[in-house]
């Protein structure tokens, strides 16, 4: 609790002036003004954050895993065992995350934060293990207070140790069978928006199946009636560990001033708790992407943000958040390799007439 607590203590809203100077160096470039539309906003939100010119040269991407006792409800398309085997499937390098991360030039962090299956230690393999899976969410509570706190604190450790190595972008991945019910309970539960409008159908599910999800995040809810001011009691009750790992992250990034790329459903209901814990923390999340899920755009409105990209994706694992990169990558490079006016001797706009 007391790294918690001093993270939230840290965590700031935005600079202003950092963000006044960096709209007029925006304006001092060789360009109209906001000719660049949303990437000019991005550099300015990246400078904003980092008090200076934005720098975006060596991201890190957490993928973090778990794995949820409502999956026993029959909520998932894909058995429990996908988990275990997908860390396998990172740690070779063979997963559409490795894949883009190595495109980005973005570090891959991989820990287990509670698969039900016991893990062998493995190279690469960081071991951040709660408990083997969260309870059934359903029935009761996926975990207690102390270990949402402790997973949160994990998580939070991880991203302190990345952004001590130089890191200066943290991107958020998971992993988990069930976590999309989680996902759903969450945003239900934060934004009081009804389960069957935040519920989708994750990695597939037939017709039977989505509406048999949309009962158990009801009942979810109904069972645990979690008290959405309180981010801890939310996560305890139908979050995940993995998900618990990420708000660490995120909390973790704004206490540091380091842009957090947030992924997309599962990610973003990491977004949700770690904002209801600290609502200043929102000027540091920077949204990837649009997730096919329908409770990803509520969530995003619920937070106030608008996403970068409109793919369609639902993979999940860090892929939107690692796209993301290179679009931060650019804006930082504009603001600070483009020449202005004054420098490269070209004129600027007129003065309008009197």
């Amino acid at each position: 609790m007391r790294l918690l607590t001093k993270l939230r203590d840290a965590i700031g809203g935005p600079r202003e002036a950092a963000a006044a100077e960096a709209q007029r160096h925006l304006d001092a470039l060789t360009k109209p003004p906001g000719s660049l539309g949303r990437l000019e906003d991005l550099a300015a939100q990246l400078a904003s954050l980092r008090g200076g010119p934005p720098r975006v040269e060596a991201p890190v991407v957490f993928v973090f895993a778990g794995d949820h006792g409502v999956v026993a409800e029959g909520v998932s398309a894909y058995p429990q065992s996908v988990t275990a085997q997908m860390i396998e499937n990172f740690l070779t390098g063979g997963a559409a995350i490795n894949v883009l991360a190595r495109q980005a030039g973005a570090r891959v962090v991989v820990a287990d934060f509670g698969v039900a299956q016991t893990l062998a230690p493995k190279v690469g393999l960081i071991d951040r293990r709660i408990a083997s899976g969260t309870a059934n969410m359903a029935t009761g509570p996926a975990m207690s207070r102390a270990q949402a706190i402790a997973a949160i604190e994990a998580g939070a450790a991880l991203a302190e140790d990345a952004h001590a190595s130089g890191a200066d972008l943290f991107a958020t991945g998971e992993m988990g069978i069930g976590n999309t019910t989680a996902a759903s309970a969450i945003t239900a539960a934060v934004t009081g928006v009804a389960p069957e409008r935040v519920t989708g159908r994750g990695t597939g599910v037939d017709e039977n199946t989505w509406r048999r999800k949309i009962d158990v995040v009801r009942r979810a809810l109904d069972v645990n009636r979690p008290d959405a001011r309180d981010g801890v009691a939310v996560l305890a009750a139908v979050g995940g560990f993995e998900i618990a790992g990420l708000v660490g992250v995120i909390l973790a990034g704004a206490a540091r001033r380091v842009p957090v790329a947030v992924d997309g459903f599962i990610a973003t209901s990491a977004a949700l708790i770690a904002t209801t814990l600290a609502p200043a923390a929102r000027h540091a999340l920077f949204a990837a992407h649009r997730s096919a899920e329908p409770g990803h755009t509520i969530a995003l409105a619920h937070l106030g943000l608008v996403p970068y990209l409109e793919l369609g994706m639902r993979l999940g694992e860090g892929t939107g958040a690692v796209l993301f990169v290179h679009l931060a990558r650019a804006a930082a490079r504009i603001y600070g390799e483009m020449a202005t006016f004054k420098s490269a001797g070209v004129d600027g706009p007129s003065e309008p007439a009197p």
